[in-house]
């Protein structure tokens, strides 16, 4: 008989969750009460969004990233919708564009650099749902759409015809989200089981008539929101008005579901945004669920995933770092493998069409170069260049604008066209280390961002010594074959 460990072992079973300083969080920012089940939180590497209170219509806020502290009680909003706001999602490509949807049935996309504001009509519409969808998540290529419906059951469509090509008629799991879990094939839904306890399932992709396997949590009645990191194969999930995330590693063998430990606060979260680059839909700029991707990470400080909480009791936005303790200051290639970057690999017509590619790869080592193809060619947008701009999103625009130095039509300039200011971007590369230019990064406020900068400079110092290793090594070798050649040809 085979000895099995009590404990399986992993490299992220000591993962521990580290919240930001007071100094580092957002405050007084006035957080929405809406009592709908959503995120109501948007992250990338340049700004966070927050949805927001606000008389006679929906407005959310757009706060750079780097703009911690108390905020001003008459920080401009972004307004236009008729009814209150839903959810906010960053568009991964163009960290300049937001979409959010509202009870006025409107989704509209906003440009903090040009004036294309509203979407006018979809290209797909799906209507095989008979009741309110709760839930949806694409595979990573594009070519799947999971959805969660509140008539309880999960469905995969296919999302260019909008055919149902699988439907769970399991009647032991009432599921409330639902999420595709990277390249496994799988897929995670949490909900409720027939005693009303809070449960995780995970599910064939392929065979929906019985999960692989369920988990009971506990008897709580707030909604789980599923986070997974497909880097990682990490799984978090986080239940609204609790104050702890679990987290586990998913494996593709029985136990599929294995649990590492818990973050735990006494501040309880409203709303979560998590910063990861998750089961990316390559080409319409879908987020999962308020992400910053993994390109606004801290490497140096071995950070493998950030959570933003909204604390609405506190008026607060606390950043949650996850991290992976190491003692090496250097870049962790074992924790940190490509993962997906800011550029599509299709356009929106090309999908359109029926083709399916994964995410363009990036690694996250300072420096490094996009593991990947070709650029795309620009493409027209969608939405209409004749719709209106809402003038406080204009007066947003210039607000950040003068922050960063620069008047709002020097950032258009800059950024139009799009494709043009990701080649600048790209040669600008040189410039950035661990994520943030070195020109445009503010100075350090606190002693401890002083110590940051401080071993991420020490970091670049110590990988720039080794580079010039290796090349001195390498132009020896070259030195000894051509001597060798050299003699060879005496011989003769």
């Amino acid at each position: 008989m085979s000895w099995h460990p009590q404990y399986r072992s992993s490299k992220f079973r000591h993962v521990f969750g580290k919240p930001a300083s007071k100094e580092n969080c957002y405050d007084s920012v006035p957080i929405t009460r809406s009592v709908h089940d959503n995120h109501f939180c948007a992250v990338n590497p340049h700004f966070i969004a927050v949805v927001t209170e606000c008389a006679g219509g929906g407005a959310f806020l757009v706060i750079p990233l780097h703009q911690t502290g108390k905020l001003d009680p008459h920080y401009p909003k972004v307004c236009g919708h008729r009814g209150n706001v839903l959810d906010i999602k960053w568009n991964p490509f163009d960290d300049f564009e937001i979409a959010s949807c509202s009870e006025d049935a409107t989704v509209m996309v906003w440009n903090l650099d040009t004036k294309e504001s509203v979407i006018m009509s979809p290209v797909k519409t799906i209507n095989c749902h008979q009741d309110v969808i709760l839930s949806m998540s694409f595979n990573t290529n594009g070519s799947l759409l999971a959805t969660a419906c509140r008539d309880r059951k999960i469905r995969v469509l296919d999302p260019r015809a909008g055919a149902v090509l699988q439907e769970a008629s399991y009647k032991g799991h009432r599921a409330n989200k639902v999420l595709f879990l990277g390249n496994l094939k799988k897929l995670l839904s949490t909900g409720t089981s027939r005693w009303n306890n809070r449960q995780v399932a995970l599910w064939d992709q392929d065979d929906l008539s019985v999960p692989l396997t369920e988990e009971d949590l506990d008897g709580s009645s707030g909604v789980l929101f599923p986070f997974y990191d497909a880097d990682t194969s990490m799984l978090y999930v986080v239940g609204k008005g609790d104050g702890n995330i679990r987290y586990y590693e998913v494996s593709a063998d029985k136990p599929h579901l294995n649990y590492l430990t818990e973050y735990r606060s006494y501040n309880p979260q409203k709303g979560i945004g998590e910063s990861h680059p998750e089961d990316l839909l390559t080409l319409l700029g879908r987020l999962p669920a308020g992400v910053m991707p993994k390109r606004g990470l801290d490497v140096s400080s071995c950070e493998i995933f950030r959570f933003y909480k909204l604390i609405t009791t506190k008026s607060l936005i606390e950043p949650v770092s996850m991290i992976v303790p190491r003692r090496s200051e250097s870049y962790q290639e074992d924790i940190y493998p490509p993962t997906a970057g800011a550029q599509p690999s299709l356009t929106a017509q090309e999908w359109l069409s029926g083709m399916n590619k994964g995410p363009v790869l990036v690694s996250l080592r300072p420096g490094s170069e996009l593991l990947s193809t070709r650029p795309l060619p620009p493409e027209r947008p969608l939405s209409n260049p004749m719709a209106p701009t809402s003038p406080l999103l204009f007066n947003q625009r210039e607000k950040l604008g003068a922050e960063d130095g620069r008047s709002p039509f020097s950032l258009l300039e800059e950024k139009a066209p799009r494709w043009a200011a990701e080649h600048r971007l790209e040669e600008k590369k040189t410039w950035l280390t661990n994520g943030f230019d070195i020109f445009e990064c503010p100075p350090p406020k606190t002693e401890n961002e002083l110590l940051q900068m401080f071993y991420r400079q020490q970091d670049e110092i110590r990988r720039l010594r080794e580079l010039v290793t290796q090349r001195e090594v390498q132009a020896k070798q070259l030195e000894l074959e051509i001597k060798n050649l050299r003699m060879g040809s005496e011989r003769f």
